[in-house]
């Protein structure tokens, strides 16, 4: 993979084209997962349009020789996906299987490619057992195939305040819609869950006890929960996004970010928010 990949496909630094895109083969989809508790993890796309500045999963693009600061501004395609499950999934033992890990499988390029619901479709008809993570509302779409299979739909919220997510999520679905693409899917009967991850110091800290009040009230009965992770550089995008805030915020920010008395304090809140509420709580930390 080239390292200059702006050159690569022609185009100049600064441009105001916002995405590109590039359609790619590979050797593998269903790959086995680390996370605990999940069998295979299944990403359609290699970057995420979304461009949220807090993805540690920026890592892929370095380790592809990638510059990170690209993140959110390129997506690979993998095209030929579909065809290579359905040759994985004739020889693998069924097991629980993520979607996505390091990608955001309903992000909006999606509508067009409909990599995931090709997946899906396979995935289903096969009854893999599946866990969903997004931060859209297009998932709404393929409930259609994700009934035929026991299935978890998670939305990912850090935050209620959505001029905070236009911040750290610039491309990302707004709160909104996800809370109510959540309390649909909810009352159609599936399996919820809401990952609140990674934890931002100040800014998901100030919304716990909203997130858990819409939680509740939208029957989910799970919360997972995570750290910030500081991998591939995101730092610097962080830090960037902070600029948008008063240097107070900022050094309050980076100093619970590098407290380790901060994540447990933070343990402990949840944990007492989950049993006010009667909600598990999953920590990934």
């Amino acid at each position: 993979m080239p390292k200059d990949i702006l050159s690569y496909f022609g185009i100049k630094e600064g441009s105001s084209r916002d995405i590109i895109i590039h359609e790619t083969c590979v050797n593998s989809i269903l790959v086995k997962s680390k996370i605990y508790g999940v069998d295979y993890a299944v990403n359609p796309y290699v970057g995420c349009a979304h461009g949220c500045v807090y993805c540690y999963a920026r890592y892929i693009f370095e380790r592809k020789g990638i510059n990170p600061s690209l993140w959110g501004k390129v997506v690979f395609v993998k095209r030929n996906a579909p065809s290579v499950l359905l040759r994985e999934i004739r020889v693998a033992k069924k097991g629980l299987t993520l979607l996505s890990s390091v990608t955001d499988a309903y992000q909006f390029i999606e509508k067009e490619y409909m990599i995931t619901r090709k997946l899906l479709d396979i995935l289903t008809k096969h009854q893999y057992p599946i866990t969903i993570l997004t931060k859209s509302d297009l998932v709404l779409r393929d409930l259609d195939l994700i009934k035929r299979t026991e299935a978890e739909i998670g939305f990912t919220i850090v935050t209620i305040d959505d001029k905070v997510r236009e911040i750290f999520e610039p491309k990302a679905t707004p709160i909104e819609k996800r809370l109510l693409a959540l309390k649909k899917i909810t009352n159609m009967g599936f399996h919820t869950y809401v990952f609140i991850g990674p934890i931002l110091p100040i800014f998901t800290e100030k919304d716990l006890t909203l997130i858990f009040e819409e939680v509740n009230e939208y029957g989910v009965q799970r919360v997972l929960v995570d750290k910030l992770n500081l991998k591939a550089k995101n730092w610097i995008f962080i830090n960037e996004a902070l600029n948008n805030f008063s240097s107070k915020i900022k050094y309050e920010f980076w100093k619970k970010a590098k407290s380790k008395e901060f994540y447990e304090l933070l343990r402990k809140r949840i944990i007492q928010l989950g049993k006010k509420y009667n909600i598990r709580i999953d920590f990934c930390y």
